[in-house]
């Protein structure tokens, strides 16, 4: 292993392997446990790009914004930024930035707190020579754990949400989101990256902060959910809160096991901002690689064909993700998420282009290019499902004036959405 020989990998309380990074040649390292390797359980958990051998493996070509020089299916750990007071403090006493903090002291500030099952445990056999200090970091997660074991709630609510939003979370993003876990019984919330028990119900929340009355992105999601649902999209039960959150069910955190995720991105080693590479025909190539069930397939191109209807443009490579079933060593497709309207209504756009193309197109998609991916993945009745999608626009309507959604941004929104003929 390289010097840097820093972080465990742990998945379902084993040992997996080690990860190391030389910082010199921005090259990341990864070795199977031996008694991983022995025991030949989770044999499928890392389908591509970990060969699955004793020696160990380098990775010196994923140097770039969306890797950082790790394994992809390491990457996908990492939260896009951390907002959290006590590690901001800590920056700042050491006249730090975010962008000096290297990505094994990212992977240890995750720890088991991650999204997915993949956990990140410090080496002990720390190299006296190497520039991360993990122990600085390892205290630093301490005290962010004693903060969030003694911040909780009485209920699900606006106030109890922002409370916790102050601490930080695990979640990565754009829009400001939070984890938190609702007890079953006694309705108490705390955050959501402490514990993964079956007593507690697990959340995803994307706050509604801005006070803007006449858009409000996360009441669109949530309105887009109940679309997406009526249109046959499976997808975690969600639910507004207050009127201006939207909380999902994280797939993630099931009867309370933690489950293996990557997203296309991670598996695969594409990278989501990489337009040669984001095309809707490799989603549906993985897919098929993966052996998932034929329903998944068609499930798969109902999302590509809702997406397109009602202007997902955002539907890049990361928004996509699979889910281990460790008991069958096999994948299926995830829920779905992040469906929602990717614009914002109150500008005006003459012409947007789409994260996945289709058939090689980004703009200007027509019925043709859509039925010839359903004849390459035999997908069956492909303009049933189209018209159904078509068809749940009414529905989208409804809602939106259900739940008093200002009429500029409805028509706003519908200027964009596509007709697939």
């Amino acid at each position: 292993m390289a010097k840097n020989n820093l972080i465990r990998l742990r998945c379902f309380g084993k040992e997996v392997g080690k990860i190391g990074f030389d910082e010199h040649r921005n090259a990341s390292f990864f070795q199977y446990s031996p008694d991983f390797l022995k025991e030949d359980t989770y044999t499928d958990m890392f389908p591509l790009i970990f060969k699955r051998i004793a020696q160990t493996q380098v990775f010196e070509q994923y140097n770039n914004d969306t890797f950082r020089g790790l394994p992809p299916m390491i990457a996908d750990s990492l939260p896009d930024a951390f907002g959290n007071i006590i590690f901001k403090a800590w920056l700042e006493s050491g006249s730090k930035n975010l962008k000096q903090i290297s990505v094994l002291e990212q992977l240890a500030y995750v720890g088991a707190r991650g999204m997915g099952a993949l956990e990140y445990q410090p080496c002990k056999d720390l190299s006296a020579n190497t520039t991360i200090n993990i122990d600085e970091i390892t205290e630093i997660v301490k005290q962010v754990l004693e903060q969030k074991s003694n911040t909780g709630a009485t209920a699900l609510d606006h106030a109890s949400l922002l409370n916790i939003f102050k601490i930080g979370t695990s979640a990565g993003g754009a829009r400001p989101k939070i984890l938190v876990s609702e007890n079953k019984v006694t309705k108490e919330i705390i955050p959501g990256d402490i514990v993964y028990s079956a007593d507690y119900d697990h959340y995803l929340v994307k706050l509604g902060l801005e006070e803007n009355k006449k858009y409000s992105p996360e009441l669109i999601e949530y309105i887009y959910y109940l679309t997406a649902k009526a249109t046959g999209i499976d997808m975690m039960p969600s639910k507004l809160i207050d009127g201006k959150h939207f909380a999902t069910l994280r797939f993630d955190r099931q009867e309370g096991r933690k489950k293996h995720v990557l997203t296309a991105s991670g598996m695969a080693g594409w990278d989501f901002m990489d337009p040669k590479v984001s095309r809707y025909e490799n989603l549906f190539d993985l897919a098929v690689y993966l052996k998932l069930p034929h329903k998944d397939i068609e499930q798969l191109f109902r999302r590509m064909v809702f997406n397109l209807v009602f202007a997902n443009n955002d539907d890049h490579l990361k928004n996509h993700s699979f889910l281990y079933n460790e008991a069958n060593n096999k994948w299926l497709l995830a829920p779905a998420y992040d469906l929602t309207f990717s614009l914002n209504p109150l500008l005006t756009y003459k012409r947007t282009s789409r994260a996945l193309s289709v058939n090689g197109k980004r703009v200007g998609v027509l019925l043709s290019d859509v039925l010839k991916i359903a004849d390459s993945y035999t997908i069956k009745n492909p303009k049933g499902i189209i018209d159904h999608v078509q068809h749940a626009i009414s529905v989208w309507e409804a809602h939106a004036k259900e739940m008093a959604v200002p009429e500029m941004i409805v028509e706003g929104m519908k200027k964009q959405f596509v007709e697939i003929n």
